[in-house]
């Protein structure tokens, strides 16, 4: 008999995920069937402060307390009842990036999130000494940045971890990560530990630097999916509820990494498969068979949250600045008197690339709000240019700034394919650029020469993806994988659509992307040239966008 969701909610059959993004703060609650109950959200913005990007602690919980908030009013609404308590609970959020504490908890720098790309030295120097790439955002890079540059700080560092384990330590006390959020810290070794010698080595780089340390003492630990991570106290409890009505004792997962969190929700955990999920930024996860014959720059190595081997192609700039276009055509709509609203006018003008010449006719775009590095730009400049006998319409244009924002993921996505000869049996696509059917699907099957999967399975993005997960902790078998639960339990009757490359889209992209690479210098001297200085203080935020969210709104 088929419990009703009124039921399950007040007998805490129920699981609640929450999930930090680039641009908003999102609750869901399931229910035994993992179908969503109830979501909340609350749209938040990062700050560029001293030229690095960051979130306030006091957003974060402010944003999660108006998302559980107005979470337990959708409850009310929709099935009236209260929400006095979950039976399980997952937390999930940007990977990467640096939050460093002292031995009372008190955060010694603002966090400084993965879009900062100020950590080049330590990058580079890392990845030589470690014989594996190690990017700019992940927390290591700047750890060991933090050293190179002499800051006070490091000598009074107890503790450092991602935003979702601290998030996760402050509602339960405990300070580990999922193995997948880890992996994005520091490199993981074959039995599922950060690798011990390359800590060692970690160590003797800050002695030479200078500074004491045992980095083994700084990281969380590392729990797999299922483990259990801790329990909600009463105190964790009051920062998601200050009402007080939220019961503690909720069993919590691991804490992820919203690359993680999207797998899980677009059932891509089992080798072969893969997704790419399109927001602020842009990423393609790919479940590897086997290890990569050579180091890449273009590819992070990481894991599942079952601790399974994953190439992570990573690109810094997603769809910002396809969303700045689109504004302006709305702005301009709105001067004509015309009523229109965001969902209509990415329909609009998504669909208008479809009839856009297939190699973009003479235009380039480069979306580079901030910097890239699988192209090795360390700041961006958003660029637009044409050759003088360009075609110039309104689908070839859009068509331009689409394929931009596939542009960087297609560079490490044939570092993958073509150099490293991986395959895929799948690939999904989850985000708000795949909102409009169609697509941005299909141009990019055609950017990895791939078929490509969209449905309503991410629907509610990685926050479900999460609930899933502490679903999962709280009431697997002993033996039961990961990937059997989702085939088993989750996903069966999951709808999907498919696109195959077009081979004429195909070649146009390829003939773009020779463009593309060949006029990189036209953008690395508008970075030289053009000083950020200029630019208005108050677009120094990123704000919640119909392509970049994973609902555009109505």
């Amino acid at each position: 008999m088929t419990m009703d969701a009124g039921t399950a909610i007040t007998s805490g059959r129920t699981a609640l995920g929450i999930e930090f993004g680039s641009t908003r703060i999102k609750a869901v609650l399931i229910g035994p069937d993992h179908a969503p109950l109830a979501v909340g959200s609350h749209d938040w913005e990062n700050q560029f402060v001293d030229r690095l990007w960051t979130y306030s602690l006091d957003a974060v919980w402010a944003g999660v307390q108006q998302s559980v908030s107005a979470l337990a009013e959708d409850v009310r609404r929709r099935h009236g009842v209260e929400l006095s308590g979950v039976g399980a609970l997952g937390v999930s959020a940007m990977m990467h990036g640096y939050l460093a504490f002292d031995a009372e908890g008190e955060l010694l720098t603002p966090f400084r999130t993965w879009r900062n790309t100020n950590t080049g030295r330590a990058a580079e120097r890392l990845s030589a000494e470690f014989g594996c790439n190690i990017p700019h955002r992940w927390s290591v890079a700047h750890l060991y940045q933090a050293i190179l540059d002499h800051e006070e700080h490091v000598g009074r560092l107890d503790h450092l971890t991602t935003l979702a384990g601290y998030v996760h330590w402050q509602l339960t006390g405990e300070k580990v990560l999922g193995i997948g959020d880890a992996s994005g810290m520091f490199p993981i070794d074959s039995a599922g530990g950060y690798d011990t010698t390359m800590l060692t080595r970690f160590d003797q780089l800050a002695a030479e630097a200078g500074v004491e340390l045992s980095l083994a003492g700084l990281l969380p630990g590392i729990a797999r999916a299922g483990q259990p991570a801790g329990t909600l106290t009463e105190a964790g409890a009051r920062l998601l509820d200050p009402s007080g009505r939220l019961r503690p004792g909720a069993p919590v997962c691991p804490p992820e990494g919203d690359a993680g969190t999207g797998m899980v929700a677009t059932n891509s955990v089992a080798p072969r498969t893969g997704n790419v999920s399109a927001g602020t930024s842009i990423f393609a996860m790919v479940v590897l068979e086997r290890e990569l014959a050579q180091v890449h720059r273009e590819l992070d190595l990481v894991t599942t949250p079952a601790g399974d081997p994953v190439a992570m192609v990573h690109c810094n700039n997603g769809a910002s600045e396809l969303d700045a276009w689109a504004g302006l055509f709305a702005e301009f709509a709105r001067a004509l008197g015309a009523d229109v609203d965001s969902s209509t006018v990415f329909q609009t003008l998504f669909t208008a690339a479809l009839g856009g010449a297939s190699d973009c006719g003479g235009m380039l775009a480069y979306n580079y709000l901030s910097g890239e590095p699988i192209t090795d730009f360390e700041e961006g400049r958003p660029l637009f240019l044409r050759s003088p006998d360009s075609r110039f319409d309104l689908g070839t244009f859009m068509r331009t700034h689409l394929f931009a924002s596939l542009a960087t993921l297609k560079i490490g996505m044939d570092v993958l394919q073509k150099t490293e000869g991986v395959r895929l049996d799948r690939m999904f696509a989850h985000g708000g650029l795949f909102k409009t059917e169609g697509v941005a699907q299909r141009f990019l099957a055609a950017a990895i020469d791939t078929p490509v999967s969209v449905g309503d399975v991410a629907a509610e993005g990685g926050a479900w993806g999460i609930a899933v997960l502490a679903a999962f902790a709280a009431g697997r078998s002993p033996e039961q994988e990961l990937a059997d639960y989702l085939d088993a339990e989750v996903f069966t009757d999951a709808s999907l659509t498919t696109a195959d490359p077009d081979p004429t889209d195909v070649a146009g992209f390829e003939a773009f992307m020779q463009r593309y690479v060949a006029a990189l210098p036209v953008q690395r001297a508008a970075v030289d040239h053009v000083d950020v200085g200029h630019r208005p203080a108050a677009p120094q935020t990123e704000t919640t966008s119909a392509a970049e969210t994973e609902e555009q709104p109505a």
